[in-house]
């Protein structure tokens, strides 16, 4: 048994396929099937069923999967650790992003980040605030940015960034151009709501609840996957809806979205930097949580005290 053979197993059993798993780590069908057959040998049972279409591992291969996990990851921690102490950061480290800090706030810092770290690459996975969260807690990611506060008591939370929300007209609105309506007035247009597991929709629900009101007074027309989704729909003039001003800093600038205020709603709410409270985040994964807290100039155990 040596580690690779660990890593072509792990990839098979979460691509569920041989091939699947093949053309991840480049390498063709059959050496993928040789070095299982290598594996299975090694432990004198069988590790993967193939039922049908799936590759799915026998309840011996679900045993061998978490530990061949935990050795593979140690793998990277050393090899991490030992550059850094060499005075070289190299390695991949995979983060993960709800929509607005995936489309908008990581990328700014990938530049910095990589000009600092030039042998450190990064894999940004966007999804919703709850699935990244989810993503976090399994693991599949060391570090996620989001827009919504985590229930889970594994996950450790600490804002890095205010955000305001406004409503977002197009030009052409008879409300474009205003600085404030009443939060009563939302229920009389065509609104673009952000599906159930967007930080976004959460904490305009959370901020209608507050203030008296319901979604469900709302005239939705229409519930959207992205952000990028409903900035579209509002430029094709469907309806209006409440976003981070963040999102549409280039189309507010050339005025052809218009950002207006809520009187009655409090729709600040913060992005958070996440991670999970015992699991110890590797050193490239330090590092990364270090820049975006000196990036926004979040304090740090490290930082020297306020003069």
């Amino acid at each position: 048994m040596d580690l690779w053979q660990l890593k072509v197993f792990t990839s098979v059993v979460k691509e569920k396929s041989f091939s699947r798993a093949g053309e991840t780590i480049f390498l063709s069908q059959p050496t993928v099937s040789s070095h299982i057959k290598d594996l299975e040998t090694h432990f004198g049972c069988r590790l993967i069923d193939r039922l049908g279409k799936e590759a799915v591992p026998t309840k011996a291969g679900e045993l061998l999967h978490g530990h061949a996990k935990k050795m593979l990851h140690l793998q990277e921690e050393t090899e991490v650790a030992l550059s850094h102490f060499l005075g070289h950061a190299r390695g991949h480290l995979i983060i993960g992003g709800s929509t607005i800090p995936a489309g908008y706030i990581i990328p700014r810092i990938i530049g910095p980040f990589n000009r600092q770290y030039p042998e450190i690459s990064l894999s940004v996975l966007t999804r919703d605030s709850a699935r990244i969260i989810d993503k976090v807690l399994k693991g599949d990611a060391e570090v996620g940015v989001v827009g919504a506060r985590a229930k889970a008591p594994q996950i450790e939370q600490e804002k890095i960034l205010r955000d305001d929300m406004k409503l977002i007209v197009p030009a052409g609105h008879p409300w474009a151009g205003l600085e404030k309506i009443n939060h009563t007035q939302l229920t009389t247009v065509p609104f673009l709501a952000r599906a159930e597991g967007s930080g976004t929709w959460k904490a305009i629900t959370r901020s209608m609840k507050k203030a008296g009101m319901h979604p469900d007074q709302l005239t939705i027309i229409a519930t959207l996957g992205s952000t990028a989704a409903v900035i579209q729909a509002i430029l094709s003039h469907a309806g209006v809806s409440i976003l981070s001003p963040i999102a549409v800093a280039d189309e507010i600038r050339h005025k052809r979205l218009f950002a207006i205020e809520i009187e009655g709603l409090d729709l600040t709410r913060h992005f958070f930097l996440t991670t999970h409270v015992r699991r110890t985040c590797s050193p490239l994964a330090q590092l990364f949580i270090q820049f975006i807290k000196g990036w926004y100039n979040i304090p740090t155990p490290d930082s020297p005290p306020p003069q």
